[in-house]
């Protein structure tokens, strides 16, 4: 079913990458540059403070930009940093090496073949937060898409201590993480995922098109059904809850939510999109369904893993 279409993703991969899951949209205030030297390299990250902060410490939510794509490129069209204003919380967006994340599948990305620290440079980012930016230690979260997706799910096992809950958009469990994950606390996870990505497998296997190789990978990745159950289990939850969301448009998608409670007040959650594709709900579509897919009308990514957030402190 998806063969022409992932032969068109192949062949326009350097468009893709490039693109980095890009969704043109309106923008709050400029953006900060900081620079941080970790492991011998010069890192950056964009900070975007809110508008109207309020007194204390404060929340932040670190979002990781997709493999191909940049910081600006996701500050620019995640939703983020609007959200941010109205909100209350700090939005940072760490830039990868070469425009990439070490995610736990090796050379099927660029910096996973250079074996970079790019958990240790996140840890870094953290503390510099905390300690000059008025972060608030109990509520740092974690989301990403694709690559970026990818490499929250590997935050959640390898830096869970400094989380307080992740939300990876269309990036399953990497398998190689499956049996060395051992977060350090029932870490609430909310995932996103449309179930016709041509790009990242809904049912598992390999990722179609990666900045490492610039087409198919070789490191595969957890269905979705897994990756959930993973965490689940992780988490000693108890139980599904199943939700049909009720349609606001007519876009060809659909979305159920399952959603399960789990030990000390975590949760796990599942935003599964029928119809949907490599895609930032809510967004644009960047390039055409043919190669990545049905942008969903159904909600906005951004508001439900800020809402998702919002309910748990560290």
């Amino acid at each position: 079913m998806y063969a022409p279409r992932i032969a068109a993703a192949v062949l326009l991969s350097a468009v893709f990458l490039s693109a980095g899951c890009t969704y043109p949209r309106a923008r709050a205030a400029a953006d900060t540059t900081v620079t941080l030297e970790f492991g011998g390299l010069q890192r950056q990250y964009l900070v975007h403070y809110p508008a109207n902060r309020p007194q204390g410490l404060v929340p932040a939510v670190l979002a990781f930009h997709g493999g191909g794509g940049t910081a600006r490129n996701l500050a620019e069209t995640s939703g983020f940093d609007t959200l941010s204003d109205t909100e209350g919380f700090i939005a940072v967006y760490p830039d990868g090496y070469q425009k990439s994340w070490n995610d736990g599948r090796g050379a099927d990305t660029t910096a996973g073949a250079a074996g970079i620290d790019d958990v240790g440079f996140v840890a870094a980012v953290i503390d510099r937060l905390v300690g000059g930016d008025g972060v608030d230690p109990s509520r740092v979260y974690a989301t990403g898409m694709s690559n970026g997706g990818m490499f929250t799910e590997q935050l959640g096992c390898r830096l869970s201590g400094k989380l307080a809950a992740i939300a990876p958009v269309a990036g399953p469990l990497p398998q190689t993480d499956e049996f060395d994950c051992t977060p350090a606390h029932p870490l609430p996870v909310l995932e996103i995922h449309g179930t016709a990505d041509p790009i990242v497998p809904y049912d598992g296997g390999v990722v179609r098109v990666t900045s490492g190789r610039h087409g198919a990978g070789t490191s595969p990745v957890l269905s979705v059904d897994a990756t959930q159950q993973w965490w689940r289990e992780r988490d000693g939850c108890s139980g599904v809850t199943t939700t049909q969301l009720p349609p606001r448009t007519d876009d060809g998608t659909s979305v159920t939510l399952r959603s399960a409670d789990c030990r000390n007040g975590s949760a796990v959650q599942l935003y599964s999109v029928t119809g949907g594709g490599h895609t930032w709900p809510g967004g644009q579509q960047y390039l055409p369904e043919a190669i990545v897919g049905k942008v969903t009308r159904q909600f906005d990514a951004a508001d439900v893993i800020w809402r998702f957030f919002a309910r748990f402190s560290a």
